[in-house]
């Protein structure tokens, strides 16, 4: 065992070794890099460490075992660099070889699903690694050719393409990997014509006007305001029946009642209990159904969703049934 130290003593190299657990040549490098000179060096060449230097040492030895650069290290011992701008400049950098080996893990994950052919490679690591201008330029060629002549509304197709896409500067494993298989599939000539005539398909029958109208997303949004109130009153633990849920049951009733051309009235608000667990339930198969679908731009939906984090949101906090029981306990007076 390592006993007290002394102040007053000089330690041989031998024992600073022992007492810090570095091997004599990792005291030696440092000492010969100026980073913990020895206090004195006797004639016959020994070098010699007081508890200061010993101390010192320990406090390198633990920065370097945090990876820490040997020039900061040598700023931070000569009062150029403070501790706190050390461990922040080495937190980027670790930041970002996080960033880098995420990426890395993604295409490999990818390489060994997929099989990937060898000529592959380069291209999804590339994909992995483009920047959020890249994306959006992707984007912005995706939805211009498969929205090409398409009856809908510039508000709709704002909708549909829910925004930009950006990635969070620390994304998961699942969303690198959603990003990957994305990025592939919109490069895709196959994929870009089967949702083109998917979308074709869907907004060619009747009503499609109608429910693709600018008038109709001013009503999709103002519900999902709604929606969105819901939500948070559940996530805040907020009871159904308060005040607060009599409330968002008078603006979902309101909103639907308007839409549907129909009084606000106790039977009306029983329906509309009913349906919301009904939304519940398809919206639930929905989300199973993105998992497995062969349907071209379900799964481009499904693959937004995991990447932009609204997957796990909808998972995590449905508001329906929270919407559910404000209704239903705002029949009463």
């Amino acid at each position: 065992m390592v006993g007290v130290m002394d102040d007053n003593r000089l330690y041989a190299i031998g024992e600073v070794a022992r007492r810090t657990g570095l091997s004599v040549s990792a005291i030696r490098f440092y000492s010969d890099e100026g980073v913990v000179p020895p206090v004195e060096v006797t004639a016959g060449g020994h070098r010699l460490y007081d508890v200061h230097a010993i101390a010192r040492l320990e406090f390198v030895s633990t920065l370097r075992e945090l990876d820490a650069g040997l020039e900061d290290i040598r700023r931070l011992l000569a009062g150029g660099l403070t501790l706190t701008e050390l461990a922040t400049a080495h937190l980027s950098r670790l930041d970002d070889q996080v960033r880098r080996i995420r990426s890395r893990q993604a295409v490999l994950r990818t390489i060994a699903r997929q099989h990937t052919e060898a000529e592959q490679v380069v291209l999804l690591h590339k994909l992995a690694g483009m920047s959020d201008e890249d994306r959006d330029r992707l984007m912005d060629d995706f939805w211009s050719e498969i929205s090409e002549g398409l009856q809908v509304s510039p508000d709709f197709l704002g909708l549909m393409r829910n925004g930009p896409l950006v990635l969070p500067d620390e994304p998961s494993a699942e969303q690198l990997e959603a990003w990957i298989e994305l990025a592939d599939l919109l490069r895709n000539a196959d994929f870009r014509r089967e949702v083109r005539e998917a979308l074709r398909e869907t907004f060619s029958g009747p009503g499609a006007a109608m429910m693709t109208s600018s008038k109709m997303v001013a009503a999709f949004e103002r519900g999902g305001v709604i929606m969105g109130r819901a939500q948070e009153a559940q996530r805040a633990g907020t009871p159904a029946d308060s005040p607060l849920g009599r409330e968002i049951a008078d603006a979902y009733t309101a909103y639907l009642g308007e839409i549907a051309e129909t009084p606000d009235s106790p039977a009306f608000r029983e329906k509309l209990a009913a349906d919301v667990l009904d939304i519940e339930r398809l919206h639930l198969e929905s989300l199973e159904e993105y998992k497995t679908s062969t349907d071209p731009y379900t799964r481009y939906q499904s693959l937004v969703a995991i990447i932009d984090g609204s997957a796990r949101q909808a998972a995590e906090f449905m508001p329906f049934a929270w919407l559910s029981a404000a209704l239903k306990a705002s029949v009463s007076p």
